[in-house]
Order: structure tokens, then sequence, then C-alpha cells
């Protein structure tokens, strides 16, 4: 008796499974898992979100340990000013808003009288129009610079109740330098294995440098000349709003409205409508220049995602991690970029819609654009130098 043919095992691949489903059913399917992770991630920001700030920063300050290293020094050293480097630029950072936020609680209440007299002269302003002069004096009358200057100070409360979610940014802070050392070591066995991942890691590093170095160097230009603006139309607080305007700017594309709207409101209570005009127009000229019209076209050229993608990355890490989304929002798409298109062959298609060039550029086209940004970048520096003066001038 002949015994039944054993069963031919399903040696079909993945693909080509998918293959064998109807092509909507595969996008209900992709959709479906997409909105499952989107959901997790969303639960999870609370972790995820401090521990790719914390990469983001080691990956910033990781060519002073490179360059440490190759004049000679030690590792214990190298990794002992990677560690400084870090703590010492995020603690700045947070002492210079916990201040901010403190001298602004305590300004704000000094300019009720003038909040009130303002919101008087609109209601009457409005009231030409047919607006109800009752409804608008019981809103006047709700304006309080004192709630506003208590809220101030419940938010500067709630800050320092943070030290626990700061202390576990500082911990992972220091575990992430001290083995940023070994990232060469182990960028190289995955490449013997995985080669495109590691080209792709690579990149992102490369990219988010770049965006890290433009970005500050446009938000400390941007913060100068905004903190001697104030100080000449002697707007209270410059040197704050300085500091929000250099934090802003991490914000891609709006970043320079939030930093705007402070100062003006502050300008029309200490000065009136003039004045805030004054502030918008500074700014207008300053910021709006600067970060929406110069600033996109060195971080498109320096992290290869065109404008419209940007944006749409800034409105998406927002909803997705919260505050901190909008401030690394370029960094997590350059790193979303590397690990879902870049190593894919299959997917350029997508490259074709997130890159800033239309076309894809050989090797000796990307030499020649590399070679451009370079000279541009040495004839922005000379005129910023041969500026200087003249910005410096009207403090003095």
């Amino acid at each position: 008796m002949t015994s039944p043919p054993e069963p031919t095992p399903d040696t079909r691949s993945a693909d080509g499974l998918l293959s064998s489903l109807p092509r909507a059913l595969v996008i209900l399917l992709c959709a479906a898992a997409a909105v499952v992770v989107f959901a997790g991630v969303q639960a999870a920001a609370w972790l995820l979100a401090p521990t790719f700030l914390a990469l983001v920063l080691v990956i910033a300050m990781a060519p002073v340990q490179s360059w440490l290293l190759r004049l000679g020094c030690p590792g214990w050293l190298t990794t002992l000013v990677l560690v400084i480097c870090v703590f010492g630029g995020l603690l700045a950072l947070a002492f210079g808003i916990i201040v901010s936020v403190a001298a602004l609680a305590t300004q704000l209440p000094r300019y009720t009288n003038q909040a009130h007299e303002v919101a008087d002269s609109f209601t009457s302003w409005l009231a030409q129009f047919g607006v109800g002069p009752e409804q608008l004096r019981q809103a006047a009358g709700a304006l309080d610079l004192g709630k506003v200057g208590g809220m101030l100070a419940s938010l500067l409360g709630s800050i320092a109740g943070l030290a626990s979610g700061f202390a576990f940014l500082l911990a992972l802070l220091l575990f992430l330098s001290v083995e940023s050392s070994g990232v060469g070591d182990r960028l190289a066995s995955i490449g013997a294995d995985r080669p495109s991942v590691t080209v792709a890691l690579r990149q992102f590093a490369r990219g988010t440098r770049r965006y890290l170095v433009v970005t500050t160097v446009f938000g400390f230009l941007v913060a100068v000349l905004d903190s001697v603006a104030l100080a000449i139309m002697a707007v209270p607080l410059p040197i704050t709003w300085g500091l929000l305007a250099f934090i802003t700017n991490y914000i891609p594309n709006i970043g320079f409205i939030i930093g705007l709207l402070p100062p003006a409101l502050l300008a029309l209570l200490s000065g009136g409508p003039d004045r805030m005009v004054a502030v918008i127009i500074v700014y207008g000229a300053l910021n709006f220049v600067l970060q929406s019209l110069v600033q996109p076209r060195f971080i498109g050229d320096a992290v290869g995602l065109s404008t419209t993608v940007t944006f749409l990355s800034l409105a998406f890490w927002s909803w997705l991690l919260g505050p901190l989304g909008a401030i690394l929002a370029i960094p997590l798409s350059l790193l979303m970029k590397a690990l879902l298109v870049d190593i894919d062959p299959r997917a350029g298609w997508a490259d074709a819609l997130l890159r800033s060039s239309p076309k894809q550029l050989d090797a000796a086209e990307q030499a020649a654009l590399a070679g451009r940004r370079k000279a541009r970048r040495r004839r922005y520096l000379r005129r910023l130098r041969r500026a200087k003066p003249a910005v410096s001038e009207p403090v003095s």
C-alpha cells in the first residue's frame, strides 16, 4: 500500500502573498496597521520623545568626540568632554527658559491698568459696528493680567515638578554619551549583514547635524537681531523674547509667529498700538525673511527634504508627540525616511516625493551641488561679518 504524498510546503514569500491579495485590501490592511502603530506611539510619547531628544543631542555633539579621538586623546577624556557639552547645553537652555518664564510672570501684573484701557478702547471701537457694548464690557472686565501671571507661576511650578522626567533625560543622555564611542563598531557589524541600513543611518546622522547647525546659526542670528531691535524700541524683557525666538526657530515654518505674539502683546501694553505695529514690522522684516524664506532653502539643501514635507512633518509630529514633536519634526522625518525609504530599493517613488530636488542627482551633480553650498555659506558668512558693526552700532 503506497503512502499518500506529503503535502507540498508553501514556499510563497510575503511579497507573493501580498501580490495575490486585492490592492484595495492591501491598502486597508496597511492603513489599519498604521493606525495601530500611531496609537501606540502616541500612548508612549512620554518615553519616545525624550529618548529621541537625547539621541539628537548626542548626535549633534558626536563630532566633538571624533575630533578629540583624531587628536589622540584617550577615550575616557573624549567621553567626559561629550557628556559635559551635552549636559551643559541642555542645562543652560532649561535655566534660560525657567528664568524667562519667571521674569514674565512678575512683569505682566504691572500692566493690568493698561490692559483694561486697551480693552475699553477696543470695545468702544467695536461698538461703532453694532457689537453689543454690555457683552464686550463683561469680556473686558474678565481680562486680568494678574490671573495670567498666576497661570505663569503655576506653569513654573509644573516645570519644577518635571524634575523626575528631566532626571530620566539626563540619565539617558549619560548612557548614550558613554556608549557613543562604540557606534562605529556597531554600524560596521550591521553593515556586514545589511549595508544599506548602515548607509541610511549614517545619512540620517549627517542630515540631522546639518539641520541642527543651520537652525542654530539662524536662530542665534534672529535672537540677537530681535533682542537689539526690542531694546531699541524699549519693549520690556528683550532678552527673554530673543531666547524665545531662538527656541521657536527650531519649529519649522510657524516658529516666528509663536515668537512674535508675546512681545507684540507686551509692546501694545507698554507703548500702545504704534509700538506693537513697529514690533510686528521688525519681526516681519527679520524673522519672516530669514526664517520663512532664506532658512528653509538652507534646510532643504542640508537635509534633502522639500519645504512642503517639512511643513507637513511639523503638523504630523506635533499631533503625535506633542510640543516636543514640533521641535524634533525634521530629525524624526529624517529617521523615518532612513528606515522606511532609503534602505528599500523599491521605494524610489517615495524618495522622489520627499526630496528637495525634483530629479535624482548623480555623483558628479551631487559633488557640484555640495561645492555650490559651501561657496554660498562662505559668501553668507563674509556678508555677516561685514554687517556685524552695523548691527552693533545702535546698542552703543
